[in-house]
């Protein structure tokens, strides 16, 4: 039959720089795969947190399936019905996931970064560990993102105490180096992942919208081509209507609805170029070195991107954009990086309205915040010292003022554990100032919301900033 089990193991909170997979807990509930597919839904059911079920074979392990994606299945017209009564091998056999495993002896670091390089459909997918005995487990990807954060923690605490000593073990250096720079890497791989899976969506949308009308298409081209092999048999257009008829051919309705369903998809195809020359433009590829770009199409492009975190959701409503651009010159930057800027201050901006309503909604303080639409302000102008200044301001709850200057340090973050690196806005701070010799900074009061305020040379000195 099947076996239930919760987690193995207590979550522990005594990690170390070299800790393994065998340290968090996993899930161990397993399912043979000649049961049918509604016991599934019971174990999901049963477990609340349950991130996806082991399925074995004659007390085998053959797979697994996750909560998102066998319930991603059920919710397809016909999924129920095709699946809920057939030995869960029938869905299995479909779906054909891929999954992810490790042995338990895989340091965390080195899982993170293994379980980041998945694809966007697979990035949050649970992750199998296997053990010495050749048994089987699950671990949430949350839960190894939360690990994940505290050795982002005990990496920066160590570091500290290692500059204060007096001399330092060269091997005990080096090692910490190089978990540095996988930690930079790996929040890289975060911000990467969080991207493509948004551009994914807005692709997927228009990209439904063409492929749902492809079959009309295709049945109206057919039908037509019949039409004309009728008038070249029968050159009477009453003889051919008749026919039409008796094939179940409407040539009128053809006639209206074909170029409506051209235009629809004209419309889909559209909106994905704009995406894709968004997403050209905002990486700028070949364009490396610094050369002289609109400040407002970066800022655009970056928007185009993140459309689909400003859009309402479920649990929380449209984000605004109000935009008050002055007169901008052409600026001599390096485009990619300065738009890596800009999304990393305007997606800082989206999850803090974010928090700041599901704060209100669970404390039920609804009259303070509901009243007021959550908005992103981008105004540009250029100063008196002829820099051009950028400012991205948000009405949320802004950053109190003991820790505003702490904002740029590598690996200080406000966000709750497992959801922020604290390394964005150091990134930005580098590139802002020692690559572009500008200047970034925190303007905030509670409850007013906070601002970022960027300002860069119109014309770079290059021989200074090639030498940083």
């Amino acid at each position: 039959m099947l076996a239930m089990h919760s987690m193995k193991g207590a979550y522990k909170l005594n990690l170390k720089l070299e800790s393994t997979l065998e340290e968090l807990p996993v899930w161990t509930v397993q399912i043979e795969l000649n049961q049918p597919g509604n016991e599934l839904a019971k174990l999901f059911d049963q477990e609340p947190l349950l991130p996806g079920i082991i399925l074995t074979k004659n007390q085998k392990c053959v797979g697994m399936i996750s909560r998102p994606l066998f319930f991603e299945q059920m919710s397809r017209p016909y999924g129920l019905g095709l699946f809920a009564g057939r030995p869960i091998e029938y869905l299995y056999n479909v779906l054909l996931p891929e999954i992810c495993i490790l042995s338990e002896d895989t340091p965390i670091v080195d899982a993170t970064q293994t379980a980041l390089e998945r694809s966007a459909k697979l990035v949050y997918e649970p992750i199998v560990i296997t053990d010495q005995s050749s048994q089987y487990g699950l671990l949430d990807f949350h839960h190894l993102l939360l690990a994940y954060s505290q050795i982002h923690v005990l990496t920066l605490n160590r570091l500290q105490k290692e500059k204060e000593l007096t001399s330092i073990a060269r091997a005990d250096f080096r090692n910490l180096q190089h978990n540095y720079t996988r930690l930079l890497q790996n929040e890289k791989m975060i911000a990467l992942g969080q991207l493509v899976a948004g551009i994914a969506h807005e692709i997927n949308n228009p990209m439904n919208f063409i492929y749902g009308n492809l079959n009309y298409a295709t049945k109206y081209v057919q039908d037509l081509i019949y039409l004309v092999e009728c008038y070249q048999e029968e050159p009477s257009y009453s003889e051919v209507v008749l026919r039409a008829k008796k094939r179940g051919i409407e040539i009128e309705f053809i006639m209206e609805d074909l170029p409506r369903l051209l235009s629809s998809m004209k419309v889909g195809a559209t909106r994905i170029n704009e995406i894709v020359l968004s997403l050209r433009n905002f990486s700028r590829l070949d364009q490396a070195e610094i050369k002289s770009v609109d400040i407002h199409e970066g800022i655009e492009n970056t928007l185009t991107i993140l459309q689909h975190n400003l859009k309402a959701k479920p649990d929380r409503p449209e984000i605004k954009v109000i935009k008050d651009y002055g007169n901008l010159p052409l600026v001599e930057c390096y485009a990619g990086q300065l738009n890596q800027v800009f999304m990393n201050i305007i997606s800082n901006a989206i999850d803090a309205l974010s928090e700041s309503y599901q704060i209100c909604i669970c404390g039920h303080h609804l009259t303070s915040h509901n009243q007021k639409d959550m908005t992103i302000t981008i105004r540009s102008e250029v100063n008196k010292d002829n820099q051009v200044m950028i400012g991205i301001a948000d009405n949320g709850p802004g950053v109190p003022e003991n820790i505003q200057k702490r904002v740029f340090d590598p690996f200080f973050t406000t966000k709750s554990v497992g959801k922020g690196t604290g390394l964005g806005l150091s990134i930005s701070h580098q590139i802002v100032v020692q690559k572009h010799g500008g200047q970034i900074y925190c303007l905030s009061q509670p409850g007013q919301g906070s601002e970022f305020i960027i300002k860069i040379p119109i014309i770079s000195d290059k021989n200074n900033l090639n030498n940083k």
